[in-house]
C-alpha cells in the first residue's frame, strides 16, 4: 500500500494494472472452458464464423434465418410502397366492426385525399392550422406497411404486445371520447369576446337560426331511411346533422357519445367545412341578399363594461345547468375559459388556455381526426352519403341565418345587414370574417367584423345547446 503512495513510481502501479487485467481475462476464460464441458452431449455448440469458417453462425444469431442476397432483394422489393399498393391485401373492420379486405390502391388514393387537403390548407390557405395536421394524420394513416395507426392491445395469457402506432394512441387518449373536444372549447371561451352579443342581443336570434341546419337536416335524414338502402338509426342521424353547426368539437363530443362508429366521418367532414367557410358560404350570401341590403351600415355597437362581461359566462352556465345539463360540459368549459380572460386575475391561466395548450390540443387533436380517414371508414356509400349530408346541413345553416336576419328586418327601425346571419354557424371567427370580407366586397367602409361576432359567438352556444338537447333525447 505504501508502494501506491508513491507518486514518482508509476512503472510500478502500471505493472500492477496489467496483472490484474491478465488475471481476469484468465478466469473469464476459464469459466467458459469449464461452462461448455458441463453442457449435455445432446446440444453440439454450433459452429460460429470466424476467418477459418466463414460460413458458420454469428454468435448471437442463432435463432435467426440465413438468407441469400436474391433472397434480400427479393424481401426489399416487397416492403416498398408501390409493391404494396398493387398487392396488398390489408385486414381491417368496417365502422360496423365487419371484417374487410383493403386493397392497397384504396390506400393510395387517400394517400393522394391527403395531400390533397395538406395542399389547400398550405397553398390556399383553406384554415391551415387544421388542414395541414388533419392532411398528414391521413398521409401517415395510409402509408402501407408502417403501422402508424395500428390498434395495439395486450395479450396477458400468451405474454405479448401488438404493435399500436402512434396515431392510435392519440386517437384513444383524446378524440375518441371528450377530452380533446372540452379542452378546446376551454380555449375557444378564452379567445372569444362575447361583448358584439351582449352589445346587441337580437343578434342572437341569428344564431339561433343557423341551428335550423341542424334540426332540419335530423328530420332529413330520417325521412332518406324511405330510400332502399339507407338506414340511418336516430343517433346516427343526430352525429351526422350536428355537422350543420360546423363546429369540430361538438361534432366528435356528440358522435363519440351517441355513434362512434361514425366519428371519423362526421369529423372529418366537420372540421373539413369549417375549413371551407370561405368557399362555401359567400355564394349562398350574394344570391339572398339585394344590392341594397349588402350596403345597409350598422351602428357602431355600444361599449360593454366590464361586469356585464364577467357576469355573462356565469350567467350563461347556470341556465345551461338549470335547463340542457347535458349541454353542461360543452358551455360550462367555453364558459369557464372566457370566465379566466375576463376576469383578469388568472392571466398566465388565460394565455395557456389562448396559446400553449390550444396549439398542442390542436395539433393532437387534427391528426388524430386525420388518422380516421382509412378506406374502409371513408370509401362506402354511407361515409360519402353523410358528407353529402353534412354539407347540404351547412348550406341549409348559413340560408336559414341570412333569411332570419331578412325577416328581422321588416319589424326593426335599425335594420341588420343579412350578410352577419351567415355568422351564425359556430366556425369562429371564420364566419365573421367571411362576412366582413363579402361586405367590404360592396362598400370598403362597411366594416361587419364586429357585427358578425355577435351571431358567431351565439351559434358556439346555441350549437352546444342543440347537442346538449340531443344527448339528453338519445343518449
Amino acid at each position: 500500500m505504501t508502494q501506491l503512495n508513491h507518486k514518482k513510481d508509476p512503472v510500478f502501479i502500471t505493472k500492477l494494472c496489467l496483472v490484474l487485467l491478465a488475471g481476469a481475462f484468465a478466469f473469464s476464460f476459464m469459466s467458459n472452458v469449464f461452462a461448455q464441458d458441463s453442457a449435455p452431449a445432446s446440444a453440439p455448440a454450433p459452429e460460429y464464423a470466424s476467418i477459418l469458417n466463414p460460413q458458420g453462425i454469428i454468435e448471437g444469431s442463432e435463432g435467426i434465418d440465413t438468407i441469400t442476397l436474391s433472397g434480400f432483394l427479393g424481401q426489399i422489393a416487397k416492403t416498398t410502397g408501390i409493391y404494396a399498393f398493387i398487392t396488398d391485401m390489408k385486414d381491417a373492420a368496417t365502422p360496423a366492426g365487419l371484417p374487410i379486405k383493403v386493397p392497397g390502391w384504396q390506400e393510395l388514393l387517400m394517400l393522394i385525399v391527403g395531400f390533397v387537403v395538406i395542399y389547400l390548407g398550405a397553398a390556399k390557405g383553406f384554415e391551415p392550422l387544421l388542414l395541414i395536421p388533419i392532411g398528414f394524420g391521413i398521409v401517415f394513416v395510409n402509408v402501407p406497411l408502417a403501422g402508424m395507426g395500428d390498434a395495439g392491445r395486450l395479450i396477458v395469457e400468451e405474454g405479448v404486445r401488438e404493435h399500436q402506432g402512434f396515431l392510435d394512441v392519440i386517437y384513444k387518449a383524446g378524440v375518441g371520447n371528450e377530452f380533446f373536444p372540452l379542452i378546446i372549447f376551454m380555449g375557444i371561451g378564452a379567445m372569444t369576446d362575447f361583448g358584439p352579443l351582449i352589445a346587441n342581443p337580437k343578434t342572437a336570434l341569428l344564431g339561433a337560426a343557423s341551428q335550423f341546419g341542424v334540426f332540419g337536416t335530423l328530420f332529413a335524414i330520417t325521412a332518406m331511411n324511405l330510400v332502399p338502402g339507407v338506414d340511418f338509426n336516430m343517433l346516427e342521424a343526430c352525429a351526422a346533422a350536428i355537422i350543420g353547426g360546423a363546429d369540430g368539437p361538438t361534432t366528435i363530443y356528440i358522435a363519440a357519445k351517441l355513434a362512434p362508429q361514425l366519428l371519423a366521418t362526421v369529423a372529418v367532414a366537420a372540421y373539413s367545412y369549417m375549413a371551407l367557410v370561405p368557399v362555401i358560404q359567400p355564394p349562398i350570401m350574394r344570391v339572398l341578399t339585394t344590392k341594397k341590403e349588402k350596403l345597409i351600415k350598422m351602428k357602431q355597437l355600444r361599449e360593454v363594461s366590464k361586469v356585464e362581461k364577467i357576469l355573462f359566462p356565469m350567467v350563461v352556465f347556470v341556465l345551461s345547468v338549470l335547463f340542457i345539463p347535458s349541454a353542461a360540459p360543452l358551455i360550462g368549459c367555453l364558459m369557464f375559459g372566457n370566465f379566466l380572460k375576463e376576469t383578469g386575475v388568472v392571466d398566465r391561466l388565460s394565455n395557456t388556455l389562448q396559446n400553449e395548450l390550444m396549439n398542442i390540443v390542436t395539433i393532437f387533436l387534427s391528426l388524430g381526426v386525420g388518422s380516421q380517414m382509412t378506406p374502409e371508414k371513408f370509401l362506402n356509400p354511407r361515409s360519402l352519403s353523410i358528407v353529402v349530408i353534412g354539407l347540404v346541413a351547412f348550406a341549409v345553416a348559413t340560408t336559414s341565418g341570412v333569411l332570419v336576419a331578412k325577416f328581422m328586418n321588416l319589424f326593426l327601425k335599425e335594420k341588420i345587414n343579412p350578410l352577419i346571419g351567415s355568422a351564425g354557424v359556430s366556425a369562429v371567427p371564420m364566419a365573421a370574417r367571411v362576412s366582413n370580407k363579402v361586405g367590404l366586397e360592396y362598400d370598403p367602409a362597411n366594416f361587419l367584423l364586429m357585427h358578425a361576432m355577435g351571431p358567431n359567438v351565439a351559434g358556439v352556444i346555441g350549437t352546444a345547446i342543440a347537442a346538449g338537447v340531443m344527448i339528453a333525447t338519445y343518449g
